[in-house]
């Protein structure tokens, strides 16, 4: 369908929210008492902000779970019984107010869980997931969202999206059947939109991810990887704010006869990630390792997902203990 534009006041968005709340669990946005902003499920409207850069964590967590339980299983002297995990009590969720990035960071997901065989468990969270994004008037230093071929009002992801207006009005574009029925459902709270100027951030653009993409291909082996990598401590944190990355660990765990089979985020930072059985690790230093970050993202995703797997919102960046922008490093190898 084509977009449609409504606004919406305000002190409408309230009541949309404790409608959508009735039969959903809502996700939104909350600022801590130390300034922090965390997702949350149903907080209560007046907590919700709408005034926040990024979250700390992404919410890719509402599609692949930090924890997901796989199957369960019992073993007795005879016979083991294996029961999958029921996708259909996978619940209908509405996350409140994710901005451009994180609501684009879906697609991206997809074509890492869908491309060769459908995950059933990530397809499934995201059929029952409504993406209500908001766009993003304030960035920071740390935004460079126009790098990967995004926007502070791009509506890539979101199933309606809500834009700031100067009078602190809401323009609301309906993108999607999902949010169609959400605005039919609601008639009332939506009206004509005016055509009034949005307000919306602006973010430099920092490097052209089309010549990193390129450069990548002819520089696996260049000094760049060991001189940019020297102060990185392999703590995955990079890996655990991202919104796109989807690096798993898969685990059985066993108590008396029962035991269940679960998956767990992980990452390719990590010196284990690739260790061998025999012992060999073909990743052995913290190089080849911030090196495979990179590539995955900006080279090897390109080639086989047509997909970055980036979408700018600078989180690796912010929560790096030691300061490895991410940024900053692509715009270097651009010219390298």
């Amino acid at each position: 369908m084509g977009k449609e534009l409504k606004r919406i006041k305000k002190d409408s968005l309230e009541r949309l929210y404790n409608h959508l709340s009735v039969n959903r669990r809502i996700y939104a946005p909350v600022r801590t008492p130390d300034n922090k902003v965390e997702y949350r499920y149903n907080p209560a409207f007046a907590d919700v902000t709408f005034d926040h850069i990024r979250s700390t964590l992404s919410v890719k967590n509402l599609v692949f779970p930090k924890v997901e339980n796989l199957l369960y299983y019992t073993v007795t002297k005879t016979e083991t019984t294996v029961a999958e995990a029921d996708v259909n009590k996978i619940r209908d969720v509405v996350l409140w107010g994710a901005h451009p990035c994180d609501a684009a960071a879906y697609d991206i997901l997809r074509s890492i869980f869908c491309w060769d065989i459908i995950d059933t468990y990530f397809l499934k969270r995201l059929e029952k997931l409504v993406v209500i994004g908001l766009s993003c008037k304030t960035a920071d230093e740390y935004c460079f969202c126009t790098s990967v071929g995004l926007s502070p009002d791009s509506s890539k992801g979101s199933d309606i999206l809500l834009s700031p207006l100067k009078n602190g009005d809401f323009r609301a574009e309906i993108l999607t059947e999902k949010g169609s029925k959400i605005v039919s459902s609601q008639p009332s709270l939506f009206e004509e939109y005016p055509g009034e100027e949005i307000l919306v951030a602006e973010v430099r653009k920092k490097f052209d991810s089309d010549l990193v993409t390129k450069n990548l291909s002819a520089n696996f082996e260049h000094p760049f990887w060991i001189e940019n990598s020297l102060r990185c401590l392999g703590c995955g944190a990079c890996a655990y704010v991202c919104p796109t990355c989807a690096c798993f660990d898969i685990q059985d765990e066993t108590k008396g006869k029962n035991g269940r089979r679960y998956r767990s985020w992980d990452s390719c930072g990590f010196g284990l990630f690739t260790i061998h059985t025999s012992g060999h690790n073909p990743r052995s230093v913290q190089s080849q390792r911030w090196r495979q970050r990179i590539m995955h993202k900006f080279s090897y995703m390109p080639e086989r997902n047509n997909s970055l797997g980036c979408v700018g919102c600078g989180r690796c960046s912010q929560g790096c203990p030691v300061d490895m922008n991410i940024a900053e490093q692509l715009e270097a190898l651009q010219s390298i």
